[in-house]
């Protein structure tokens, strides 16, 4: 029974449209923005309606960093990254959850204290290794380093404890392989932490910025973040293409969001139910 009175209602209806101000109005001054020209993108006060420059923004932004190629490099190496690392962190969240062994919970503890480590401090290890290796300015030079993301490790792992062990054990008694019950069992139950987890790395790749910077010596090996940022390095700086890019480099995001958001809030709190 709803007991809420009706000021008290109007008033929490009223927070709620300012918390959506607050969270939509970025966005959408940033899509007026991508359509205005760049002398009209911080008029006083703001234009609130979308202009009529969109399309010279985007030829414009084409032209100065070639935005169909550095969004194919994204595409390619954040697709790759979150598909890779989706089948290296569950497994590891796997075996922490459902296998004993010597050492695992130093492992994890290991693990743990990974998370915390400024991922700064391994630019230059990174980058010797593979300047080694030949590899700088390649695409598995931005993909490989993280494969092995921590947290997504983590959070397989409180998922995967609530998985039943009598599950796994009926599997094995059956005659199934490790791999088979891994592949065939353990992940189609996991899909919604898997899609939790999948946006995180996703995100995460996407927006990444200076690794990316330090690897990608040629602009036609630049991802979106890099190229967008050397718009910002030119003396004069056109914030209708910077506008324009920056509405891009959200689409992607948005759209796996959409795709995923079904499991997402079930993949989220899946670790906190246990058996």
């Amino acid at each position: 029974m709803n007991t809420a009175s009706p000021l008290r209602k109007t008033i929490m209806y009223i927070l709620l449209f300012i918390g959506v101000i607050f969270s939509i109005g970025p966005f959408y001054w940033m899509i007026v923005g991508a359509t205005n020209p760049s002398g009209e993108v911080f008029n006083i006060p703001p234009n609130f309606l979308p202009g009529t420059h969109g399309w010279e923004n985007l030829m414009n932004l084409n032209e100065n960093v070639g935005i169909v190629r550095v969004m194919f490099n994204s595409l390619f190496i954040t697709l790759t990254f979150t598909a890779l690392s989706l089948v290296i962190c569950s497994g590891a969240g796997y075996a922490f959850a459902k296998f004993k062994f010597k050492g695992r919970n130093a492992i994890f503890f290991m693990l743990l204290v990974a998370i915390m480590i400024p991922y700064h401090v391994t630019l230059i290890p990174l980058f010797q290794i593979f300047g080694n290796l030949g590899w700088l300015n390649e695409y598995q030079s931005v993909i490989l380093p993280q494969l092995a993301y921590p947290f997504a490790i983590f959070l397989m792992r409180q998922n995967m404890q609530a998985l039943p062990d009598s599950l796994l054990e009926a599997s094995r008694v059956d005659g199934a392989g490790e791999f088979h019950i891994f592949f065939r069992v353990v992940l189609p139950v996991m899909r919604p932490a898997l899609a939790a987890v999948a946006i995180f790395l996703f995100m995460f790749q996407w927006n990444n910025f200076i690794w990316p910077l330090v690897v990608l010596q040629s602009g036609d090996m630049y991802t979106l973040p890099v190229a967008l940022s050397s718009l910002i390095g030119m003396s004069r700086i056109d914030y209708g293409q910077v506008m324009m890019g920056t509405t891009l480099s959200t689409l992607p995001i948005m759209i796996f969001f959409l795709l995923l958001q079904k499991q997402f809030i079930s993949g989220i709190l899946g670790g906190s139910v246990k058996e």
